[in-house]
């Protein structure tokens, strides 16, 4: 049996993945061109980091949409202290907490677009994210409080969002810490009942949302799937498992799955 170059099995091989396989060598070291790549990615990673998002970019494409914005921001006063202390960045401003105390409240769920550590996803993937999501929203008829486009944001600020507009659930679209692949990653955190103090336990999380990666539909689709569940059975986090996958298969929606495992 001929033996394939191991040249070749290597190139398919990393023909699947964007992982660092089958780099090669030039002598002990690695070629020129893998070098220069791994720099590009750093680079590509620290910016996604460093760079401020675009708050009035973002709330302009949102409202294209049809949805209603709020600004808000965290305690962070800088990108320098934000990245220092997490702590700041779970928790609202004063002022900003007041003003949305001071909004109309009661929605099934507050939706917030926060920087994160990569304000490159939010730009890219936010308002597309969300123009998948509407049509679920409007076939469920949930209600939905004006979008918070929130800077210098980390996951917890969404609980602290979500209780100031006297939602029932709220979810988070942060943008993720970047790989040395991905800097545009978008990540979408959905807790019930937010409320300070919430832990990390209580969230459902859908990640690697990016055009490689988790597509902007069935991103869209799994947090509309998990949304009907977690309203029905008043939980989210590690006690909700997520079936949206059964779900597609099964007619598109929660009660389908639960159908089928009555069957």
């Amino acid at each position: 049996m001929e033996t394939d170059d191991p040249q070749k099995i290597w190139a398919r091989l990393a023909g699947l993945t964007p992982a660092r396989i089958g780099l090669g060598r030039a002598g002990s070291f690695l070629p020129t061109r893998a070098v220069l790549r791994f720099g590009l990615d750093h680079a590509q990673a620290r910016d996604a980091v460093h760079t401020p998002m675009d708050a009035d970019a973002v709330a302009e494409a949102i409202g294209a949409l049809g949805l209603g914005t709020l600004r808000a921001a965290s305690r962070a006063p800088d990108r320098a202290s934000y990245l220092r202390r997490p702590d700041l960045g779970r928790r609202l401003a004063p002022e900003d907490r007041a003003a949305l105390e001071a909004s109309e409240g009661g929605a099934d769920l507050a939706l917030v677009v926060a920087d994160g550590l990569s304000a490159r996803a939010v730009h890219e993937g936010a308002a597309p994210l969300l123009a998948a999501f509407a049509p679920h929203a409007e076939r469920a008829g949930w209600r939905l409080a004006p979008v918070v486009v929130a800077a210098q944001a980390r996951v917890a600020l969404g609980d602290e969002i979500g209780a100031a507009l006297r939602a029932r659930a709220v979810a988070v679209l942060i943008g993720e810490r970047p790989g040395l692949s991905s800097p545009d990653s978008l990540g979408i955190y959905l807790t019930l009942a937010p409320r300070v103090g919430r832990s990390d336990a209580e969230r459902n999380c859908i990640s690697n949302v990016r055009a490689a990666g988790l597509t902007h539909d069935r991103a869209a689709f799994r947090l509309a799937w998990l949304l009907e569940r977690a309203l029905a059975l008043g939980l989210t986090g590690v006690r909700l498992k997520d079936e949206s996958d059964r779900a597609l298969a099964s007619g598109g929606t929660a009660a389908a799955v639960e159908d089928a495992s009555r069957a």
